[in-house]
């Protein structure tokens, strides 16, 4: 029972947050130079993956500590809530994951210096500081402006940095892209627990904004994305990336509908997965878009 709390502690459904980024990134640098700096990439994801296991696990107990889980919430099982592990097991997975984390960064930051050592003490502490700490992120309605940042501007942009590309239009909308799609699993999650959340003082976007305008903005990050990919047949660099994503954009209007349509319920975890769906396939459609 144990062994399967942490795994699920770990929300493993949504771990393609932190890989997507990568990927994209990865197959950009392929375009661009002709060819991926392997082990930095593979630590790289390494890296972005124990942040994001560490935040999810620090997120599960500050939750908990806090009143915002409570067997009231519509969402997956918590290993702290239901009592599978205990607080303190789960922060020193928390702890272990950043830990990790730092180990896998090494060589990213011998490559790169300074300025990826910053990047990647910045990422942990924003990670902490998602739901921990007097100010914590997801409880001032600044969840999606986090996840924007951090599974978006700062994966793509530091890949790009530490592959000595150039920072320029493609890397920012390529960056803004993946952010959005990351963005719309937190908002999604954010309004199936909206009813509950006010409860517990948490509030995130959804309680903010209200449960129609949440609607609104989340179909916003999940159909932005495809209309973005265009600004690569403008920049005359790949017609590939311009349209083949748009294959996926299907999956995205159903996506759409689906949450028009339904109050926040249980079936939201259902849209949480999809919407996982959704970032993953137009990640590896863009990776082959790049490649071609």
């Amino acid at each position: 029972m144990k062994s399967a709390a942490l795994i699920q502690a770990a929300r493993p459904k949504t771990l393609t947050a932190s890989l997507v980024p990568c990927m994209v990134a990865g197959a950009y640098a392929m375009h661009e130079l002709g060819f991926v700096p392997w082990g930095l990439l593979l630590s790289a994801c390494a890296s972005a993956l124990m942040i994001q296991i560490g935040t999810n696990y620090f997120n599960d107990v500050y939750d908990f500590k806090k009143g915002a889980d409570t067997a009231e919430r519509m969402g997956p099982r918590r290993a702290t809530l239901s009592k599978d592990l205990s607080p303190r097991q789960v922060f020193s997975l928390g702890v272990l994951a950043f830990g990790l984390a730092l180990l896998f960064s090494i060589p990213l930051v011998i490559k790169a210096g300074i300025p990826i050592l910053i990047l990647g003490l910045v990422s942990l502490l924003a990670g902490y500081l998602y739901t921990a700490g007097p100010f914590p992120l997801a409880y001032v309605g600044l969840g999606e402006v986090f996840v924007i940042l951090f599974f978006g501007w700062a994966a793509v942009g530091g890949l790009a940095y530490l592959f000595d590309l150039p920072l320029d239009g493609s890397v920012w909308i390529l960056a803004t892209q993946i952010g959005l799609l990351s963005a719309a699993m937190i908002a999604i999650n954010n309004l199936r627990d909206a009813r509950t959340d006010v409860f517990a003082g948490k509030k995130t976007l959804a309680v903010r904004l209200g449960i129609p305008a949440s609607k609104v903005l989340i179909q916003l990050f999940l159909i932005a994305p495809y209309i973005m990919s265009l600004y690569y047949i403008g920049a005359r660099q790949s017609y590939w990336a311009g349209l083949l994503p748009w294959v996926t954009l299907p999956l995205a209007l159903r996506l759409c509908g689906n949450i028009r349509s339904a109050e926040p319920s249980p079936l939201y975890n259902e849209f949480l997965a999809q919407a996982a769906k959704i970032q993953l396939l137009f990640g590896l459609t863009l990776t082959v878009a790049w490649l071609l």
